[in-house]
């Protein structure tokens, strides 16, 4: 893992590799510095400001190699992306007018120091500013989260594409179409003010919910915890918080909700890499502190008459962080809490969580008949929780055979090798007490 200590300056490099180094970097770093490249050269030019920091990170690691690694690997990135923005300014007639701009910033610091390009209040600024920008009205929900998670967040187009269960030729081409989208509209890079920033606020937050969701439970990979990801949600939602006007009730459920569940990823996975289910989990584990800063902006959320989904799964979220033992967990506040949340949000997910907390108020039977009457359960139909739910339904009634069954399937669907191989041992355990039966069965 990288090691990193933080001084006034930001993050300070103790030891690690360097190839591991610009990795971990790069998603930390590569948003605030396309968003500090953008303001520079305009929307217009996102692309250009993309190519500079990936240039950029493509001469740390070459120059890194040798060992060659800077106290401060943040400001040596940014000032080298700087410094060939320079060059290319000088040679583009295009950029003429914002040379003397530019210039005056990057010439100020003729060598890397350790200190940043620009203060972080700035950079704040920058980054929320390109929030929004991403979040125009002019582009489809869809397009707006692509763009942001791509360009702001440093995801991948093969992790977006999985996000969004399609593929990665389609990703492709609708940021591509984004981005020629925010070009002709002459998108401003600014954050907006009254009834547009509402409007555009709620897609941010889904934005920040998507990103910190891939890290929850990543879709691909050897880990099932992508902290990188998570952590960088919870971050640009504090950004979100410190703006007066998107310091929003549903904004402060979202950071609530963010908090309270990244309280369980210390207890989440074993120390041989499988999950651990709730149930497993040793709540002494569990981050404290994350779980009394989360409650706090639960509390700040209810400010208002205004009741969004997040409010709601931040109250399920809080039920499970109260509980001192998985048997004390009021699972029948959450049903309730479910019940009210499928009334404004009617997907399939949601209603095949509210089917395991109908299971654990009413019995494994009654939350089959919950997975039964779910609408657009096709939509579901390659989610790989789906059989894993009715496989533990159908193990809880003894039905060993359909138990089975299901999870050879979601032993199919998931490409998470911790999930693999929890969903692996359960198989094993199902298939023994079939051969037990069996065995019992002829022995009768």
């Amino acid at each position: 893992m990288i090691s990193v200590l933080t001084d006034e300056n930001g993050p300070v490099v103790e030891s690690t590799e360097p190839g591991q180094l610009v990795d971990n970097f790069f998603r930390l770093e590569a948003g605030r510095m396309v968003s500090t490249l953008t303001r520079i050269f305009g929307l217009d030019n996102i692309d250009l400001a993309e190519d500079l920091v990936q240039d950029a990170m493509l001469k740390a690691l070459q120059q890194w190699s040798f060992g060659n690694i800077p106290r401060n690997p943040s400001a040596w990135i940014m000032q080298v992306a700087k410094n060939r923005a320079l060059d290319i300014l000088r040679r583009r007639t295009l950029f003429q007018r914002k040379e003397t701009e530019i210039s005056r910033t990057i010439e100020s610091r003729t060598q890397l120091q350790a200190e940043p390009a620009f203060s972080e209040a700035e950079i704040r600024d920058d980054q929320l500013r390109m929030i929004f920008a991403c979040c125009h009205p002019s582009l489809s929900p869809e397009a707006q989260i692509t763009l942001t998670l791509k360009t702001l967040c440093g995801l991948g187009v093969a992790e977006i594409a999985r996000s969004f269960l399609t593929s990665e030729e389609a990703i492709a081409k609708r940021l591509v179409r984004a981005k020629q989208r925010l070009r002709e509209a002459k998108v401003p890079f600014e954050i907006p003010a009254g009834d547009e920033l509402t409007t555009r606020l709620d897609s941010v937050l889904q934005v920040l919910y998507l990103l910190f969701n891939e890290g929850y439970n990543a879709s691909h990979g050897p880990e099932l915890i992508r902290w990188d990801l998570s952590s960088e949600a919870i971050r640009l939602s504090e950004l979100l918080l410190e703006h007066a006007a998107c310091n929003t009730p549903a904004s402060n459920a979202l950071q609530a909700l963010m908090l309270l569940q990244a309280s369980r990823f210390p207890a989440r996975v074993a120390d041989d890499g499988g999950v651990l289910l709730l149930e497993e989990q040793d709540r002494s584990r569990w981050n404290k502190t994350m779980i009394e800063w989360g409650l706090y902006y639960l509390d700040q959320s209810a400010e208002g008459e205004d009741l969004s989904v997040f409010h709601l799964q931040a109250g399920i979220a809080a039920c499970h962080s109260s509980a001192n033992s998985y048997e004390s967990t009021d699972w029948q506040k959450i049903l309730s809490l479910y019940d009210m949340l499928i009334e404004i949000d009617e997907s399939p997910v949601v209603a095949l969580n509210r089917a395991v907390a109908i299971a654990k108020v009413r019995g494994a039977r009654a939350g089959l008949q919950a997975v039964a009457e779910i609408q657009n359960k096709k939509q579901i139909g390659s989610y790989y929780l789906l059989h894993a739910v009715l496989a533990e339904f159908n193990l809880e009634l003894g039905n060993l055979q359909q138990a089975s069954d299901h999870l050879l399937k979601a032993l199919e669907l998931t490409h998470v090798e911790s999930e693999r191989s929890f969903l692996a041992r359960k198989l094993r355990r199902c298939e023994d007490a079939k051969a037990r039966l069996s065995m019992r069965r002829k022995s009768a």
